[in-house]
């Protein structure tokens, strides 16, 4: 009896631990202590005797036990002492502590040996292997300050355009870089309900705004949706900073009072909240989480969301990254590292890769959420197939908060596994959209971790989305999946600008030059590092 209704539970650790304990409880020992046990374990034994019916103390044991509870009838006669069985507290035999360790060492060896076997036999072929599920690319949205649909992005980045200006959204003259990546025109208007438009931090807004054109652009439809089964859809767009300005509004008004502050502060101020709300917006009841990995986030939480699809979790995700941190308090941060780039008097400039004369990164701000869809299921609605998702990797340099390894160990071993998660080879990728963020230590090394995983390929481009619109911090990664994808798709890698004079060791013919280019993409590798030595590499290629 017991033995049928427990089977499903001895896969589970902890209910082999439990099992075996209830064994080796019921066994009264094992060491040949033929003394009674007093009269109170006496009565517990009945009562344990009247939950089973006929069945022995053994069984009420283990049918207690894998419910994780005591019976019923012994919490109805043990009202406020509900944890002094010995299951769950002491145990009051009348044995002498050293026979009773003796006991139990003895048929808890026993017991224990009989659960994990049946825990090994349970778990036998538990789960079918499936065909390896493809994760395709079927849509893409962004808000960047080059655009805020796929197409203006990329064609403003294909011209060479700059979205980098001073800033005007606060005042920061007293501030020793005063430009940005700033997004000067942004409207939620048709996205986002206008009372949640006025409570949210910007992150949020970027991030609702950005996922649901993505959908719009994969062509999920009112009526597409009504057809997806929304257990198996989710959302993972994570964020580096979260919501600092909502966060920093509410330690301005703590100043003042406690009774000043928005309810809303610590919810619009975690990082995990824009995926929230835009699940509880869609009814997506599938994985929901996010990932702060710092300028890395997006290609974790992209990664993630197609391992979810590749395991048969989800058959649609949501993913990438969203940050707004040109405030204030993010500006000053940054100043305080000596990150950021001073160029005030020629922003457009600033941002340069590779290039000898760069001072630094410039900040950015924006979200990238791509769609990703399992292949039968998207050519099941008949949606438009932009790319191929084939693998990704992470690593840790496990070296210094802020600077990249000297030996670039990190990033090679990053590169290669995410080869080997795509299947493929390093011949066969021919454009790589890089980190290079224009500091001075951070584009060299990975720089030379490019050049010894594919030095040796002549067909190889590699370029900087950050040139042009600055460093986005958690969404960088995955605007730059979006601009890798546009490449796939229209067959130009955008131009390096601001190149002028290479840095000592950059071999130029690997890079694209300051115009756009035409490239056959087989497959493309995109790069995000961030702050603590996490490393990321994500491959995308064209569907076949």
């Amino acid at each position: 009896m017991v033995g049928a209704a427990a089977s499903s539970c001895y896969a589970s650790p902890l209910c082999t631990f439990f099992v075996a304990a209830c064994m080796s409880l019921s066994h009264g020992g094992g060491g040949g202590d033929t003394r009674q046990p007093l009269g109170r374990s006496r009565r517990r034994r009945q009562q344990l005797g009247k939950c089973s019916g006929s069945g022995s103390v053994q069984e009420a044991l283990v049918s207690s036990c894998l419910e994780f509870k005591p019976c019923s009838h012994y919490n109805k006669n043990n009202k406020g002492n509900a944890f002094t069985s010995p299951l769950f507290g002491s145990n009051s035999l009348s044995l002498n502590r050293k026979q009773r360790k003796l006991n139990r060492a003895t048929s808890s060896s026993s017991a224990m040996g009989v659960a994990m076997g049946m825990e090994k036999e349970g778990t036998v072929d538990k789960k079918p292997p499936m065909e390896q599920r493809r994760v395709v690319v079927t849509g893409m949205g962004v808000e960047t300050s080059l655009g805020h649909d796929p197409n203006t992005f990329y064609e403003n980045l294909l011209q060479g355009n700059s979205g980098i200006s001073q800033i005007e959204n606060f005042d920061c003259s007293e501030f020793p870089t005063r430009i940005a990546g700033e997004i000067k025109s942004f409207s939620t208007e048709g996205w986002v309900a206008p009372k949640l438009s006025k409570r949210m931090d910007k992150f949020m807004l970027y991030l609702l705004t950005a996922g649901k054109k993505a959908l719009a652009d994969g062509g999920v439809t009112d009526e597409v949706m009504a057809e997806f089964n929304k257990a198996k859809c989710g959302v993972l767009i994570g964020s580096a900073m979260g919501g600092m300005k909502v966060f920093n509004d509410a330690i301005e008004a703590l100043k003042i009072s406690y009774k000043k502050m928005n309810p809303f502060c610590v919810p619009f101020a975690t990082t995990n909240m824009g995926s929230a709300m835009l699940a509880m917006d869609l009814g997506w009841m599938g994985p929901n989480y996010s990932i702060s990995t710092a300028c890395a986030t997006s290609n974790f939480c992209i990664l993630n969301s197609a391992n979810h699809i590749i395991r048969g979790e989800a058959d649609v995700m949501l993913c990438g990254g969203s940050d707004a941190v040109i405030i204030p308090i993010g500006l000053g941060g940054f100043v305080a590292c000596r990150a950021l780039s001073q160029r005030n008097n020629d922003p457009t400039k600033a941002s340069r890769p590779w290039d000898s004369n760069r001072d630094g990164f410039v900040m950015g701000e924006g979200a990238g959420v791509l769609l990703l869809e399992e292949l039968e299921h998207a050519k099941k609605r008949g949606a438009t197939i932009y790319a191929e998702f084939l693998g990704g990797s992470f690593t840790c340099d496990a070296y210094h908060m802020t600077e990249p390894r000297p030996d670039g160990a990190g990033v090679i071993l990053c590169i290669e596994r995410a080869l080997a998660d795509a299947g493929i080879s390093k011949e066969q990728i021919n454009y790589i959209n890089a980190h290079a963020t224009s500091t001075p230590a951070g584009d060299l090394k990975e720089y030379q971790a490019l050049a010894h995983c594919f030095g040796q390929n002549p067909e190889l481009k590699v370029n900087s989305t950050k040139s042009m619109i600055g460093h986005l911090l958690g969404a960088a990664g995955a605007v730059e999946a979006i601009a890798t994808v546009q490449a796939i798709r229209t067959g130009w890698v955008h131009p390096n600008i601001n190149l002028e004079n290479p840095d000592n060791g950059v071999d130029t013919s690997l890079l694209v030059g300051p115009k756009k280019e035409r490239l056959s993409i087989k497959a493309a590798l995109s790069n995000s590092f961030g702050f603590g030595g996490h490393n990321s590499s994500i491959i995308f290629a064209p569907y076949k």
